[in-house]
């Protein structure tokens, strides 16, 4: 297996893996590929797998059923050689309140027998350096996440694993850990998975997303795979003005693609073609003696392409 992804250019390779954990399935037979120098989003909400998924890449975790390649090598055996190529950062991190940052930082290049210089490269690559004295206690969100991040770097690793790094930090906060990434992406042939739950993250950082929910694939590709318009499908917005609460069944008899939210009597209808799909959508209102109170089209987005494909929003 090792010569076969050395040939594809191949950094890590998941087939057919599953995880349970008692009577929850976590994961349900995922097949994913990472290339050299590739950054590749796992985008998901909350119980999509995605933690699950690399937490067994990382050996974390291992498989009930499937197998997993990093460099053409499986973890068994092989814990020691993995560990010196891979940087991750987890969900959560903790360190000690009363280490100064680059204390911090000089414990973990210690394990990897590191010299202070590469100390010093971490602190100023992740933006730290008037912060290089600071204790970790008194590091803001935003900081302690970017110290995470150097840790991670720290071995010079040829793949790194993010478990939604930017998760809780305010909008400047995200954007300083994505300029980290894009430099690293910019001047290093390292690969990448980051899972998230943010679609412009997953849109800045990643050349591909992989869409997880309940543990599956629903779909993946690059950017503009996911959200090609070339089929000409469009996504529409729209509300009903009605007092009353209307059905979750109110477009069950209908040939439309409708996504409706009984709740706040909003929908999402899915067309291909404008000049005969809407005014058939409104002969069809007509019928129902429903009004259209707002109505809006735009081009689909990761959010749009999830809810269609789940019937839910991604952050719900």
């Amino acid at each position: 297996m090792s010569s076969q992804i050395s040939d594809r250019g191949l950094v890590i390779e998941v087939k057919g893996v599953y995880k349970s954990f008692k009577s929850v399935r976590a994961v349900k037979g995922i097949d994913l590929t990472l290339k050299k120098g590739q950054f590749l989003a796992l985008l998901g909400p909350n119980g999509a797998g995605k933690t699950t998924l690399v937490e067994m890449i990382e050996g974390i975790q291992k498989p009930d059923k499937g197998e997993i390649w990093i460099t053409g090598k499986k973890w068994h055996g092989n814990e020691d050689e993995l560990h010196k190529i891979i940087g991750l950062s987890l969900q959560e991190t903790y360190f000690i309140d009363k280490l100064r940052v680059s204390e911090t930082l000089k414990l973990f290049a210690s394990f990897y027998q590191l010299k202070n210089k590469r100390v010093e490269e971490v602190i100023e690559m992740v933006g730290l350096s008037d912060k290089r004295k600071s204790f970790v206690v008194n590091l803001s969100g935003g900081q302690r996440q970017r110290l995470a991040l150097g840790i991670a770097l720290l071995n010079n690793p040829r793949i790194i694993l993010l478990d939604e790094p930017t998760t809780g930090l305010d909008p400047n906060a995200r954007r300083e850990i994505w300029s980290i990434l894009l430099k690293l992406k910019k001047e290093s042939q390292t690969s990448m998975i980051l899972t998230t739950h943010y679609m412009e993250e997953a849109e800045q950082l990643c050349d591909q997303i992989i869409i997880m929910d309940q543990g599956e694939i629903l779909k993946q590709g690059t950017l503009s795979q996911l959200i090609d318009d070339s089929s000409g499908e469009k996504i529409i917005e729209f509300s009903i003005d009605k007092h009353s609460v209307l059905p979750d069944s109110l477009f069950s008899d209908s040939s439309f693609s409708v996504v409706w939210d009984s709740c706040s009597n909003k929908g999402t209808l899915k067309i291909n073609n404008l000049d005969k799909d809407l005014p058939d959508f409104f002969t069809y209102l007509k019928t129902k003696d429903l009004q259209v109170k707002s109505f809006e089209c735009h081009r689909k987005t990761l959010d749009d392409l999830f809810t269609l494909l789940t019937g839910r929003h991604l952050h719900e």
